[in-house]
């Protein structure tokens, strides 16, 4: 049953999809009424964010996870705990075939990256340097160096401009000899 508005009159229609005459009643029968929804939602914080009560206006953090028609708000480190969500960290690990110097690879990657800062030998079990903080740059032999970061979409993208620059030296290198 649905009301249908055609060039101002208004007509109940209340066809069944049967084989029966349709019944068209006048919409003078009908009574009008409204309905008003409350678009306001409630998201209750649990276990480590309902610990402490925030203040008037501090901003609150975390997940918003709606399950059935509740929504709730939780740490990343409670996600796997009330939903079958759970969380990896990837670190990725790349080797290049580089036989150029080392420091004319970390001098390039200067003059492109506001950031290249050289590592301590002990730390890094030989010569190595980190850009923007997000990736290292290991020298792992006379022909190769490998880049490990841990995975996000910006130290990905940092890794990525590292790789592109690697390989244009290695095109100028090899275009000289």
């Amino acid at each position: 049953m649905f009301m249908a508005d055609i060039t101002g009159v208004r007509v109940l229609y209340t066809g069944d999809y049967s084989r029966e005459e349709d019944c068209h009643l006048c919409a003078a029968e009908i009574l009008q009424f409204s309905l008003y929804f409350n678009s306001e939602k409630m998201a209750k914080t649990i276990r480590r964010l309902a610990e402490k009560t925030p203040e008037v206006g501090e901003t609150v953090s975390g997940f918003l996870v709606k399950k059935a028609f509740t929504y709730q708000i939780m740490a990343l480190d409670d996600l796997h705990v009330f939903s079958q969500l759970s969380t990896e960290n990837i670190s990725q690990r790349i080797t290049i075939a580089y036989s150029g110097a080392f420091g004319v690879l970390k001098h390039r990657l200067k003059q492109i990256f506001e950031s290249v800062e050289s590592l301590p030998d002990e730390e890094s079990e030989g010569p190595a340097f980190r850009v923007h903080e997000r990736l290292t740059v290991k020298y792992e032999s006379e022909k190769h160096i490998s880049l490990h970061w841990r995975s996000d979409p910006i130290s990905d993208m940092v890794s990525d401009s590292v790789i592109i620059s690697i390989l244009l030296i290695l095109i100028l290198i090899t275009s000289y000899c």
